[in-house]
């Protein structure tokens, strides 16, 4: 990166404290953002056209740019049940992701679902199939 750059990420944490402690409107830290986001974009861009440009010199620096975006995260962060336990274990883990997704498809309404299904009767009707209020 860039001095510019990194004056613009700089600037959009700066920009982010001041909004959260009330010294700077949301459009000025909103218009940070943008700018920080465009910049990087730009940035990135121009590293990925060399790379590609210069990939018959230099297939090393390619191949590490490669692997370096294929790395994914592994884990899954400890997770809270429906008693508000925080569950470590990955089987516990599985249980807990599953009765969750299993949650939305049989329209039981649990406490982590409620705000998706505010402002609908569910009681007195059907939960939607697919096709059904996609609008």
């Amino acid at each position: 990166m860039n001095k510019e750059l990194l004056g613009k990420v700089k600037h959009k944490k700066e920009a982010y404290r001041g909004w959260k402690k009330g010294q700077v409107a949301w459009e000025e830290y909103r218009e940070t953002v943008r700018a920080a986001r465009e910049q990087v974009r730009k940035a990135k861009a121009l590293i990925e056209i060399s790379l590609a440009r210069d990939v018959k010199d230099n297939k090393k620096s390619f191949s590490r740019y490669v692997s370096d975006k294929r790395r994914m995260r592994e884990n899954v962060g400890p997770l809270q049940n429906e008693t508000g336990d925080l569950v470590t274990q990955d089987m516990e883990k599985a249980e807990v992701l599953n009765d969750f997704f299993a949650s939305v498809f049989t329209g039981k309404c649990l406490s982590h679902t409620a705000q998706v299904t505010e402002g609908r009767d569910w009681e007195n009707a059907e939960p939607p199939t697919a096709g059904e209020d996609q609008v």
